[in-house]
């Protein structure tokens, strides 16, 4: 695949639960590298199109195209590689608190991978030198602060050696402290060419990092484009009130 084309082709989604249509036509495309943030207030849909992206919520019309496989329909035979292929991380950790942090990100790759424990330590020790977080293989989950949990969570789907990153308001529980040490990773994965698909309302982060701006209201795409144009002119009243909203 090119680096240019899209690695992820969404077009003309619709989502249901029941009579509510929580996405109505969504559409837009991702290419290889970019970082995408999908911004708008609360309810308008973004949390929904991120599990959608990732498999976990079926559509009732539209295609999801991600890394050639078509997902988001119920019975999907790409599912498994799709897992293998996307990476998602949420706003709770669901780190193991039984377990170590080494074996939290080791489970995984033992059993879904099939690799040995010493094959799956040594890629342990790689992907939390990527979050900054090597002296903490033998520790809890609970003797972790929320930010070191969450570099743990991007940690085990790194591990997995995914082509596409999804983050869903990954630092919504946060204070800043802690919330500037978790973008910093995520900034890091950016300059290291990680393709990223972000649900955030770091609007600072969202300038400085993505290459795209989703800007969803009321179920749909109601802008998008890149970064800069669309920030330095909004095209609609509803995307500038955001904006103003959020400084």
């Amino acid at each position: 695949m090119p680096a240019d084309e899209a690695i992820v082709r969404i077009e003309g989604v619709v989502k249901e639960f029941g009579p509510l249509r929580v996405l109505d036509g969504v559409g837009f495309q991702v290419a290889r590298g970019q970082v995408a943030a999908i911004v708008g207030r609360s309810g308008s849909g973004k949390s929904t199109l991120l599990r959608c992206i990732a498999g976990l919520e079926t559509v009732q019309d539209g295609t999801i195209t991600v890394c050639g496989h078509e997902v988001g329909r119920a019975g999907s035979a790409a599912r498994a590689q799709l897992r293998r292929d996307v990476g998602i991380v949420f706003q709770s950790y669901n780190l193991f608190p039984h377990l170590t942090v080494e074996r939290n990100i080791t489970l995984a790759l033992t059993l879904v991978k099939k690799q040995s424990r010493e094959e799956a330590k040594t890629r342990a020790a790689e992907v939390l030198a990527l979050v900054g977080l090597t002296d903490k293989l033998s520790a809890y989950p609970e003797q972790l602060s929320g930010g070191q949990q969450q570099r743990v969570a991007i940690a085990r789907s790194l591990a997995l050696s995914p082509q596409v990153m999804l983050f869903d308001e990954v630092t919504s529980a946060l204070d800043p402290e802690l919330t500037a040490e978790v973008l910093a990773v995520m900034e890091d994965l950016a300059r290291r060419g990680m393709t990223m698909i972000t649900v955030t309302h770091e609007m600072g982060f969202a300038r400085k990092v993505a290459d795209l701006v989703v800007f969803m209201h009321k179920g749909k795409v109601w802008e998008s484009g890149p970064t800069a144009e669309l920030f330095g002119d909004p095209k609609t009243a509803e995307f500038n009130q955001f904006v103003a909203s959020e400084l």
